[in-house]
């Protein structure tokens, strides 16, 4: 686990205001036991000198960091390269230890995200990786929690509309019904209006035809 002073030196990592660092790492120094092994007897002809020093550096310059939201990984000696994985997209974990990792207590945790094709993602020559691999699967089960509990929230909401949608409909039908309801009586009223006034223009025209023939 990383202290804070080692942490002090991971000054390519930008992290959001609410991120926070969990755990950071460089690969384990006896990682660099295979390259000895090759490079020094290899060094007497030359050949053994760019293998000992390019491991070197690529040791020097490779950093891990988990944080609360994310996966980072920087490499490179005369460039860098940052690669960062959100815990959201990561599907599966592994890792494994080769006979001298497993005798020195180092190991690489392997990251596979959804919709990818096979490793995305590699910390390699971690110390203790089985310990990392488990910090990491914590914190895609709080990370999927927190999805699950937006995804309900959201649910609710989609409900709520859903119900205030037909409410509103309901009234909007309802006050079609009664305009056309107080349309239909106002019509049936000015038709009652209409009946005295022929009747009694009738009744007029009745009594007027009587009185020439008298």
């Amino acid at each position: 686990m990383a202290t804070e002073t080692s942490l002090s030196e991971f000054d390519w990592l930008t992290l959001d205001s609410d991120e926070e660092v969990l755990w950071g790492d460089t690969p384990h120094p006896y990682s660099l036991v295979p390259i000895f092994i090759v490079g020094i007897p290899l060094s007497f002809f030359l050949v053994g000198i760019p293998i000992l020093v390019g491991g070197y550096l690529s040791f020097k310059n490779t950093n891990y960091v988990v944080t609360s939201d994310a996966l980072y990984k920087k490499t490179g000696v005369l460039s860098r390269n940052v690669q960062r994985i959100e815990f959201d997209k990561v599907q599966d974990t592994s890792y494994s230890q080769t006979f001298l990792g497993a005798q020195f207590g180092y190991g690489s945790v392997n990251i596979s995200t959804a919709g990818g094709s096979g490793i995305e993602m590699s910390f390699d020559s971690v110390s203790d990786p089985q310990t990392l691999q488990s910090l990491v699967n914590e914190r895609i089960k709080q990370r999927g929690g927190r999805t699950s509990e937006s995804d309900g929230k959201a649910a609710v909401l989609d409900d709520i509309l859903v119900e205030l949608r037909a409410i509103r409909a309901a009234v909007e039908d309802g006050d079609t019904q009664a305009a056309a309801a107080a349309a239909t009586e106002t019509e049936a009223a000015t038709e009652t209006d209409e009946t005295p006034e022929s009747a009694e223009s009738a009744d007029f025209d009745f009594d007027t035809s009587v009185t020439n023939d008298r």
